[in-house]
């Protein structure tokens, strides 16, 4: 398998608009919500996870049937024995940088009444956007390499990485997205990772 990313893909604002329009919604709520108060004591401020709104990582969404979860995102350096065993492809081209999304993949079908108890595919499909737009394709991974993510049929009560494997066991329990970022795609955060899985998306806001 090569290591080539694919170039960003200049993508239209929809990101800061999306979140321009849930901005405005939780205005317009606070305000509902203070002008009604002495009416109705049943409204409350809380934040909820809205669609098209992206969670944080360490929560997970379901997309597909399979159950998702970002458990962490950092910069990988193979120069350093403890990243090795991530990534052995080539190095990052100037002006760019490596990076790792450790997750998890799960098929809670045989816990969740709202979904038949079935195998679900695991998604190949996901994509980096930051706030102007551009998106960002991951490195296509190394079949051999146990600690990255490998898309695949996942039975009931089963995830990816596996229990008991080696990429479970590590440090991040999750299983490696890479991808090579351009150094500037740290001004335009926050930078979001889409899931998209049998005509359905969800979007994970990551730490970098």
């Amino acid at each position: 398998m090569g290591a080539t990313a694919a170039g960003p893909r200049e993508g239209t604002s929809r990101g800061r608009s999306r979140r321009s329009i849930l901005g405005l919604r939780r205005v317009l709520l606070g305000l509902a919500c203070a002008a009604t108060a002495a009416s109705f004591s049943g409204c409350f401020l809380k934040e909820e996870h809205e669609e098209g709104e992206a969670l944080r990582e360490g929560l997970a969404v379901r997309v597909g049937g399979i159950e998702y979860t970002v458990y962490i995102t950092r910069e990988l350096n193979p120069a350093l024995p403890d990243d090795r065993g991530y990534w052995q492809g080539e190095e990052a081209k100037p002006g760019f940088a490596l990076y790792g999304v450790f997750l998890q993949a799960c098929n809670r079908s045989d816990d969740h009444d709202d979904l038949d108890e079935d195998t679900y595919e695991a998604t190949e499909d996901f994509v980096v956007i930051d706030t102007q737009g551009n998106e960002y394709e991951p490195l296509e991974v190394d079949e051999e390499n146990v600690f990255q993510y490998h898309a695949g049929p996942v039975e009931p009560g089963q995830c990816i990485p596996e229990v008991g494997s080696l990429a479970q066991q590590g440090p991040t329990a999750g299983a490696m997205l890479p991808f090579e970022l351009p150094l500037e795609a740290g001004e335009n955060r926050p930078l979001e990772l889409e899931i998209q899985a049998e005509g359905e998306e969800a979007l994970v806001e990551l730490d970098i």
